[in-house]
């Protein structure tokens, strides 16, 4: 054990490997909400947080799971259900006055395509300003779900046994795997509808992305 004067014992978040504080206090000083993003082992979890000196506030929040009440028969933890978790969360920042945020992926690894910058993607284009590099985002092909798509029907015709078993949860909903990007547009749809009613009911600006479509 160190004896030394000038040891210090780490924080007990940062010990545990949960929080980084020189990142967290670099997005802090910036002044601006964090866009917070967490993955579970069943879904993926979004805020739009405000750093306050008692501690954070959450403005909003969404979760995978709230896509089934858009009718979302596919998975809660997967790529396409991460850029539609961040779609949610963007008009939900933008009803609540927010028009910019930066990101917080935690102590998740910055790999190029990984489903947190599917949740960034699907903020952006919900028309809130995240700042990101393109060429880390995942390809229109990934969030889509046709990687997926194109495995299960791979799959589907070598070993049906298997395929029944891999895609059991999509089946038992009601959706065929091999249907997903068919199913991704239509999900994204009626989130899209729902929040625009919501702006045109509340008065407030359309996001310009919505206004450009």
């Amino acid at each position: 054990m160190a004896r030394s004067g000038r040891y210090k014992v780490k924080f007990r978040r940062r010990r545990e490997g949960k929080t980084n504080y020189y990142k967290r206090r670099e997005m802090i000083k910036s002044g601006l909400p964090r866009l917070v993003i967490r993955k579970t082992n069943r879904y993926i979890i979004a805020q739009v947080v405000i750093a306050k000196v008692p501690g954070d506030v959450t403005i909003v929040s969404a979760t995978s799971k709230e896509l089934l009440g858009f009718g979302w028969k596919g998975g809660t933890k997967n790529t396409p259900s991460a850029y539609l978790v961040g779609l949610i969360i963007g008009y939900k920042a933008l009803l609540k006055g927010i028009k910019k945020a930066i990101p917080d992926i935690g102590l998740h690894r910055p790999t190029k395509g990984a489903r947190v910058f599917a949740v960034i993607k699907g903020a952006v284009d919900a028309g809130l300003e995240v700042p990101h590099g393109e060429e880390i985002l995942p390809s229109e092909d990934r969030i889509t779900g046709k990687h997926i798509a194109e495995y299960a029907e791979k799959l589907k015709s070598e070993n049906e046994a298997l395929f029944k078993a891999r895609f059991s949860m999509y089946l038992a909903r009601g959706l065929d795997p091999v249907d997903l990007p068919r199913h991704f547009e239509e999900v994204r749809k009626r989130i899209e509808d729902y929040y625009m009613k919501w702006f045109k009911k509340l008065n407030i600006e359309l996001p310009q992305k919505a206004t450009e479509e």
